[in-house]
Order: C-alpha cells, then structure tokens, then sequence
C-alpha cells in the first residue's frame, strides 16, 4: 500500500513539537479554536520553528470569523487549513491555502455527501460523530461506515498506538490524524505514546505491503 501520513495535532508545547517531528509526523497541526489545545499566535510562531521543510504545518478553526482566521494566516506559516465546524465552501476556500474539511461520520452517506459539498477540499478528515458536539472528542467511529471517495481520506477520532493498525487495515486512509490518543493531559503530548504511535502504523504500513507483494 502507499505510505500512510501520520498527524499529530493539538501541540502546544516545544517539546511535543520536537518528539513528533523526530518520530517520523509528515503534518502537525495547532489549535486555534476554542479548546484545552488552543494556541496564541505567538505561541505558534515559536513552535513553528521546530517543524523542518516537508513536515505540513495544520491550522485547525471552527466557525470563526473570516478576521480572525486572517489574522492567523497572515502571521503563521501555514500549509494547510482544517474546518470543524458548519463552514461553507466558500468560506473554506477564501484563505487561498490548501484545506480539509472535518466530516462527522453520523452514517454511511457522511463522507460522499462531504464530497460533493466541499469540492475544493484537499482532503476530508473522518471523525466521529458526538452528540450535541462538534468534533469527535477522542472518541472511535464505526470504521465500516466509510465508503470509497475520490478525495484523500484523513482518519481521526480516538486513534492510538492500540487501534490505528486496525484502522489502517479496514480504512486504508492516505492519513491518520492523532491527538488525544498520544497525550497523558489535554494539550499535553506524552513521548512514549507518540513514538509507539507513528512506530506501530509504519508496522502496519509494511506489514500490508509485504503481503501484497507475496
């Protein structure tokens, strides 16, 4: 199989940011939302000089005003930007950056009906589906509900080092996208989880491919 990118979001600190980077992440994503994980500007700037070149530095928002993510977007160096909330389109698309759009997964209908609503998404990231909330909080999805779409599929919503082989066997995502999963407190990233984390899913990874080519 292709090479799974792996995620790790919700940093806040510079060591977290170190130990992610150097255990293999391929994207790192900061908070910028209402949220334990929530990060300032400058907090963000310092941390964003930890991340190297090809390393794909996320900003995550959720149903904020256009002047706020613009304040955001003109001050960090972003890559990419990652919608949690009831946004448009249009308004995902007004930042002239990459975007995904977060899918809460209520039924086996969510992700193609998020295809065709965000055509311009890079990609859809997969969570599960709280209720009364946006956002999966930390918590798995039934992984039988995605179906194939065209779009790359970033998978979140309870991953840790214990299901994302699992994950990865029955989704086969382009991504899996850890946060709560990797941390001993909100916010806080704990170096074992993270490093058995991205270790277990290049397991996988080559476990999958392995069997493909006997």
């Amino acid at each position: 199989m292709n090479r799974v990118s792996v995620k790790v979001c919700g940093l806040t600190r510079d060591q977290d940011v170190k130990v992610a980077v150097a255990a293999g992440a391929d994207a790192v994503g900061f908070v910028f939302t209402a949220s334990p994980r929530r990060i300032s500007i400058n907090t963000a700037i310092r941390l964003l000089g930890y991340v190297p070149e090809g390393v794909l530095r996320v900003g995550l928002f959720l149903d904020q005003d256009r002047s706020e993510i613009d304040r955001v977007v003109n001050s960090v160096p972003l890559d990419m930007l990652q919608f949690h909330g009831s946004e448009t389109e249009q308004e995902c698309s007004a930042f002239d950056l990459p975007w995904l759009k977060a899918v809460a997964m209520e039924n086996a209908e969510s992700a193609k009906q998020a295809e065709r609503d965000f055509p311009g998404a890079t990609g859809l990231l997969l969570d599960s589906h709280t209720k009364g909330k946006r956002g999966g909080g930390g918590k798995v999805f039934d992984w039988s509900l995605v179906r194939p779409v065209a779009k790359p599929v970033w998978l979140a919503g309870g991953l840790n080092a214990d299901n994302v082989g699992q994950a990865i066997r029955t989704v086969k995502p382009f991504a899996v996208d850890v946060s709560s999963g990797v941390e001993a407190a909100p916010g806080i990233k704990d170096v074992a989880r993270i490093t058995a984390f991205i270790k277990t899913v290049r397991e996988v990874e080559n476990e999958i491919s392995n069997n493909n080519q006997s």
